[in-house]
């Protein structure tokens, strides 16, 4: 069975939802037997590649004051550290993701996309140094395995593995969805969101004992 995930290294919903699919995976029975791929989705196409300071722009972003920027990032981090994941609440930047995306194509050539995406998850929300500083992108991939020059190479062109990317987010769209994360069954069953591990781990029973072609359909949260 395959699971696919749209998700964007900027979105900390998808930080979140990826350890609660994880945990949701651990306990299902057929694990073995499914594969997992992360799929391109940018929150903001149009985003500048200048890293800039997260609270200001959830500020505008929303409409809100600095302290209710603050104080919705406090929220994120709490639910981030209730699935045990290290969350920098304060100082984080955010910039383009759009060469993170591409370089996350070229890991999954070489059998090393989830190590890339914990890699720039953890550098983009745990750590102080920036995810978007010069020469950070090639340094974690050799963090996740990769080879430096050739994630070098594959940087310097700005149309390697783009069209990769545009594809998974015309997918996306085509699928309805609007936002990630999304969880994508063997596309049949959909599940938006960082929804509790036991919604996750329901989608997964649900898909395995129904592995027929039917249309996608979404999945509603547990009450």
């Amino acid at each position: 069975m395959r699971v696919e995930v749209w998700s964007d290294i900027n979105c900390p919903w998808c930080y979140i939802g990826k350890a609660r699919f994880e945990q949701a995976l651990e306990h299902f029975p057929h694990r073995e037997e499914v594969e997992v791929v992360h799929r391109s989705f940018e929150l903001d196409p149009h985003a500048p590649r200048e890293a800039r300071p997260v609270i200001p722009l959830l500020a505008t972003k929303y409409g809100m004051s600095l302290e209710q920027a603050e104080a919705a990032e406090a929220r994120i981090a709490e639910n981030a550290r209730g699935e045990g994941l290290p969350y920098l609440d304060d100082g984080r930047d955010a910039a383009n993701s759009f060469d993170m995306h591409r370089l996350l194509h070229f890991a999954k050539e070489h059998g090393r996309q989830g190590q890339l995406l914990d890699a720039l998850y953890r550098a983009n929300f745990a750590e102080e140094r920036s995810a978007f500083e010069d020469g950070r992108l090639v340094e974690l991939a050799v963090e996740a395995g990769l080879d430096g020059e050739a994630a070098a190479t594959v940087l310097a062109d700005p149309e390697a593995y783009a069209e990769a990317v545009r594809e998974d987010e015309a997918t996306a769209g085509a699928m309805g969805a609007t936002g990630v994360p999304f969880f994508v069954l063997d596309r049949r069953l959909g599940v938006s969101g960082a929804q509790p591990a036991e919604t996750f781990l329901r989608a997964l029973e649900q898909a395995w004992e129904s592995r027929v072609a039917v249309p996608l359909v979404p999945l509603k949260p547990a009450n």
